[in-house]
């Protein structure tokens, strides 16, 4: 029997792109619950892994560590071309894919540490901390609209083939500002992530790790 993965992650998190590309692939592996925003307690669980005690964290078969949730989804799908989650290394989509597959993460995905708790840069204040999630919000909008106008999408971001960026900015925009407004900024690329969404392959997952309900678009929409 195959060893599995084990990978520290947690609902709706940012481990959720890692887990979908491991489900669509077929690989076996088993989940460490580690939602570190909650507490000392789940940060715990990571900080053997990774001493920045954030997930996601990967750890192969072969007891490799990764860390970052892009390099997780960028070397899954080089790993298992089969699979066809990412253009080959001489397509002439590679470089849209990688440039893409950085700029979530550097641009939009790293605000979300000061959205989740102002205080680490504006301190108790506040009125200070609701300036940072207003202005963090604007800031995220403004890189999905520059995104959207940079990108022709087919069926999927960058044709119509599926891959790892895809899987990545349906669930990146699913959080704050919340789904409604990136539909507002990114109307081509609101296309793509509803089709995500209903990808029958992983319905049973999103069920299980992000599930839909009625209103979860707005539902709790922060500015």
């Amino acid at each position: 029997m195959e060893k599995p993965f084990t990978l520290f992650s947690a609902l709706g998190s940012g481990g959720v792109p890692v887990e979908a590309a491991m489900t669509l692939i077929g690989l076996p592996y088993a989940i460490v619950e580690a939602p570190t925003w909650e507490g000392e307690a789940e940060q715990a669980k990571v900080a053997g892994v990774n001493p920045l005690k954030q997930i996601p964290a990967l750890l192969t078969p072969e007891g490799e560590t990764i860390t970052e949730s892009a390099a997780i989804l960028l070397w899954l799908a080089d790993r298992h071309p089969e699979a066809r989650l990412a253009p080959a290394p001489d397509s002439p989509l590679r470089g849209q894919f990688l440039r893409w597959m950085v700029f979530v993460p550097a641009a939009i995905y790293s605000l979300f540490w000061v959205r989740d708790d102002p205080s680490r840069l504006g301190g108790p204040d506040p009125e200070v901390q609701a300036r940072i999630k207003t202005a963090t919000a604007e800031r995220i909008l403004d890189c999905w609209g520059m995104m959207e106008r940079q990108v022709s999408p087919g069926r999927y971001l960058l044709g119509d083939e599926l891959t790892v960026l895809d899987l990545y900015v349906a669930v990146v925009s699913r959080w704050g500002p919340r789904r409604v407004r990136f539909y507002e900024v990114a109307p081509k690329m609101a296309e793509v992530v509803k089709r995500v969404d209903a990808d029958p392959r992983l319905a049973a997952f999103w069920e299980k790790r992000f599930p839909f309900f009625d209103g979860w678009e707005r539902l709790g929409q922060q500015v």
